[in-house]
């Protein structure tokens, strides 16, 4: 019997590439011997040497060794450990160079789908440091290194990266990540918790300790006496997110304001979906409303409509808000909120956006105005339905470019011009793409 062996394939010694373009995860693009080959961290124009990492079929990864014509937009990444942490791509651009690339492949994506714009608006930005709020840490005591890890996964690797601190989340999370690593070190449990998942509000941070065994007293004890020190919230998740139970203290209420200068405020739990970046997404609102130019008597529907982070807003000035999710935890929690705030002209319908049921009541109604706020899969299923609701107006916040894309070619065949596009900076120092475009009947 003939065993067979698994040979690596033989990397080739480095070599030298311009880079021609960056692709939409923000990687340099390159070709060599008729190949596609990535590199990491690298600029359009520069020449540089690289090591490949990885070789596929149809195209190859690689490092920087040497860069021997570098960009003017390149700048010193501002953490020490972005060359092994995945939780950001860009730290090496310019924040200006950022906007202007991204903004750049999203404009050649609908020229290419053949979609005209009628004005490029300026991008929304805030602060490009500290602006985190929600986050999901990963948690491992490594035997090897006899101490315990947290933070986030290294790069294209399933292993924790070795990380002492992070200028992208929080202060109070971001700059104490060694407070949390010591912490969890000190716990009998600490080989069995998973994650902590960080939720954080103008006045509170919460960590919530995912645990893969049940908690003893003393680690209990050592938890409260963090949380007691620190000011941290504690909760735990002993099972799936419905497990979920405050530690200390008791009463944990987290709040945010989707508009800085009105008292709308919205309550959410850890596990809920909200803007991690609470400064670009009051913007984001207040720029959604002045688009929709909202009326009282208005008759505006909000799909993905999520806590009513926009269904709420549109309420208070006076419109009929019908918000639409498919998350019915969600739906419940928005029925909430807008009771909580005052607001009886908001009414809201669980319904799976991705499988459309023609005979809900919400489906048959005409509206003035739709804001849509899909997750990064789109809204393709919905957008084909929009046209018989004779909206004069839709208002579309994307997170992922190619989605946004797709469906704006579906309402410009239903009779919608896209008047206005932007981007709007919720994720600086990574790839990630967040836009809203505005169309007209």
């Amino acid at each position: 019997m003939t065993r067979k062996r698994n040979r690596r394939r033989e990397l080739p010694e480095p070599f030298e590439v311009v880079i021609e373009g960056l692709s939409h995860e923000g990687r340099g693009i390159a070709h060599h011997n008729g190949k596609i080959v990535f590199v990491f961290a690298s600029l359009p124009g520069e020449r540089v040497n690289i090591q490949i990492n990885k070789i596929n079929k149809r195209y190859s990864e690689a490092s920087i060794v040497d860069i021997l014509q570098a960009s003017e937009h390149r700048i010193q990444p501002h953490c020490k450990h972005f060359s092994i942490c995945g939780g950001c791509s860009m730290q090496h651009v310019s924040s200006e160079y950022q906007l202007e690339l991204k903004q750049k492949s999203v404009l050649e994506m609908f020229n290419h789908a053949g979609i005209k714009i009628g004005e490029v608006i300026p991008p929304l930005t805030a602060a490009a440091w500290g602006y985190r709020r929600k986050a999901r840490l990963g948690a491992k005591y490594v035997i090897k290194k006899g101490r315990q890890l947290v933070g986030f996964r290294e790069r294209n690797k399933p292993y924790l990266a070795d990380m002492q601190s992070c200028p992208i989340l929080i202060d109070k999370v971001g700059q104490h990540l060694e407070d949390l690593m010591e912490l969890v070190s000190t716990l009998d449990a600490r080989q069995s918790i998973a994650q902590i998942e960080v939720a954080a509000d103008d006045d509170h941070c919460m960590l919530v300790f995912r645990h893969l065994v049940p908690l003893s007293d003393t680690d209990k004890e050592a938890l409260i006496a963090f949380a007691q020190h620190s000011g941290f919230w504690i909760q735990l998740q002993p099972q799936g997110p419905d497990s979920v139970v405050p530690l200390y203290p008791e009463q944990q209420t987290l709040r945010f304001k989707p508009l800085l200068d009105n008292d709308i405020s919205i309550r959410f739990n850890a596990s809920d979906f909200t803007q991690v970046n609470a400064a670009i997404n009051q913007q984001m609102v207040k720029q959604a409303l002045n688009f929709l130019d909202i009326k009282p008597g208005d008759n505006i529907l909000d799909l993905f409509c999520g806590l009513g982070n926009f269904t709420l807003p549109m309420a208070r000035l006076g419109a009929q808000v019908t918000g639409v999710e498919g998350d019915e935890v969600m739906v419940k929690r928005a029925k909430e909120n807008a009771l909580e705030n005052g607001i009886t002209n908001s009414t809201y319908f669980a319904s799976d956006l991705t499988d459309i049921d023609g005979s809900v009541s919400w489906m048959k109604q005409r509206y003035d105005k739709i804001l849509l706020d899909p997750p990064r899969s789109g809204a393709f299923e919905i957008a084909s339905h929009l046209k018989s609701m004779k909206a004069s107006t839709i208002v579309y916040v994307s997170c992922q470019p190619s989605s946004l894309v797709r469906d704006a070619r579906v309402l410009c065949e239903a009779g919608y011009k896209l008047t206005h596009f932007g981007l709007m900076d919720m994720f600086p120092q990574t790839a990630h793409v967040e836009s809203m475009a505005v169309f007209k009947k």
